[in-house]
């Protein structure tokens, strides 16, 4: 009899290999227990844990999940009514809280530094019939990558991520039952360092503990981590990342995000990826993608070009890129009010977007220009030569992110859009101006014909419901800094 992976069509000789091969690892190591982890919607890990003898059935056996958890808004409240008549009838599949099941990769197992004797897996959902999960967010970005490649190329992808770090002053916060709630309370912190003393020197001694937590833990994951900052925000660091290609570099930055919040919470640290905290004079949190296309036959960097075109200067976008970096560049500018909302995605992280603060606030380009929405960095001859996007916060999924990157940049190509002239003056005024707002940018969205196209309406509709359902809660809020405090400090 066949296994459930083997009728999803992802089991052969190969990685019954692998699995067996795991099944030795978790054996030898001693491992207790196996967590299965899953990206929902906003980018959080979910999941089972297992214990570690029934790991190697469950890599191909899959493991049960109650459906609902892909139809959770922010406050983990469901969006949709699955016990009423016609409450999923948009959502095939799903349905009086139904079962889905999850298959994780062998090859993605990691032992987790944090916590003894625990091995985790990356998993993705199926349905019970062997049907693959479409409106699963990876799921979202292989897609997009398939496209890309029958573009012929690839694409590779740096990170920097802000966030903020807080010592937490009580050791065992939100666990007081008389203070229970939906959302419940946020922690109560304080600073690691005092801030608006950018790359101190004296800053980062005072915040060394818990950096070298996060150092230790991301490279005992194996993640390509090559720097850690202070950054000018009281509490404010910055962890940047080697290039990778597109999908592994999705996948660190989940894992990434997770792992570092549960190993500074065990250490008595508060990590939030929360664009903007709630407290006065801090500065916001971006997610700045660093992205290039590489020709997928010669590895090339497709954004290179070897010299100016005739007739250029430094404010054109073919003094620098390729024709095809400035199309890709140019669908990137078009689509940009529609993908605003998968690059920031809480109602939280759209106060970031004001003037003289190292964030956009429209839709323009600048050559090495940090006040601009994309960065255009290198230069001829140089196979470095990316568009940064600094449009992102650090809570945004990152597999809806790139692919909003991939989709608007395609478009690009194909119609061999023409970029405009780079800005040197991003807060004068010119430039349409970036949504203002959850719903502005969710308007935004729905009026894109392409990128409801490329992500298909099916998605589309799926994710506006859900950030429907945040926005609603979020007019609804008789004091909307508690609602922020608890919707997304205490959780992202």
């Amino acid at each position: 009899m066949s296994s459930f992976a083997q009728r999803c069509g992802i089991h052969d000789a190969a990685r019954e290999q692998a699995v067996q091969r795991l099944g030795r690892l978790i054996s030898e190591q001693g491992l207790e227990l196996v967590r299965f982890a899953w990206c929902d919607l906003h980018g959080v890990l979910r999941g089972k844990t297992l214990v570690a003898s029934a790991a190697e059935r469950a890599l191909r056996e899959g493991v049960g999940l109650v459906s609902t958890l892909m139809l959770k808004d922010s406050s983990d409240r469901t969006a949709f009514k699955v016990f009423e008549p016609g409450g999923t009838a948009t959502l095939p599949g799903f349905g009086q809280a139904n079962n889905l099941m999850l298959l994780a990769d062998p090859g993605s197992f990691r032992q987790l530094p944090w916590t003894p004797g625990t091995g985790w897996l990356r998993a993705q959902p199926w349905f019970q019939d062997g049907t693959p999960v479409e409106l699963d967010t990876r799921r979202v970005l292989q897609r997009a990558l398939e496209r890309l490649a029958q573009a012929g190329f690839t694409m590779q992808c740096g990170l920097e991520v802000e966030f903020h770090i807080y010592k937490l002053q009580d050791a065992q916060p939100g666990l007081d039952p008389m203070q229970a709630a939906w959302p419940g309370p946020a922690p109560a912190v304080s600073l690691v360092h005092p801030g608006y003393n950018l790359l101190a020197e004296g800053w980062f001694d005072l915040a060394e503990e818990p950096l070298r937590i996060v150092q230790r833990t991301a490279q005992a994951l194996g993640l390509p981590l090559l720097s850690l900052e202070v950054e000018l925000g009281p509490s404010q660091v910055e962890a940047v990342f080697d290039a990778t290609d597109a999908l592994t570099a999705a996948d660190n930055m989940v894992l990434f995000r997770n792992a570092v919040r549960m190993a500074l919470r065990r250490a008595g640290y508060h990590a939030t990826f929360m664009c903007r905290p709630p407290f006065p004079n801090i500065m916001s949190s971006g997610w700045h993608l660093h992205q290039s296309l590489l020709d997928a036959r010669s590895g090339r960097n497709a954004f290179m070009r070897e010299a100016p075109e005739p007739g250029t200067d430094a404010t054109h976008a073919a003094h620098t890129l390729s024709a095809a970096g400035e199309h890709y560049l140019a669908g990137l500018l078009h689509h940009a009010r529609a993908m605003t909302v998968f690059c920031t995605p809480t109602a939280n992280g759209f106060g970031r977007f004001r003037p003289n603060a190292l964030a956009p606030q429209s839709v323009l380009w600048g050559r090495d220009n940090r006040g601009a929405m994309l960065r255009v960095v290198g230069g001829c001859g140089d196979p470095a030569t990316r568009i940064e996007n600094r449009i992102g916060e650090p809570a945004a999924n990152p597999y809806l992110y790139f692919a909003s990157q991939i989709h608007a940049g395609l478009d690009g190509i194909a119609r061999r859009l023409q970029a405009p002239p780079a800005t040197d003056a991003p807060y004068a005024g010119g430039g349409e101006h970036l949504p203002t707002s959850l719903g502005e940018a969710l308007a935004a969205l729905r009026e894109d014909a392409v990128l409801g196209e490329a992500f298909g309406r099916d998605f589309i509709a799926y994710f506006t419901r859900i950030k429907e359902s945040e926005q609603q809660r979020v007019a609804a809020a008789e004091d909307p800094d508690e609602f922020q405090r608890r919707e997304y400090f205490g959780r992202i």
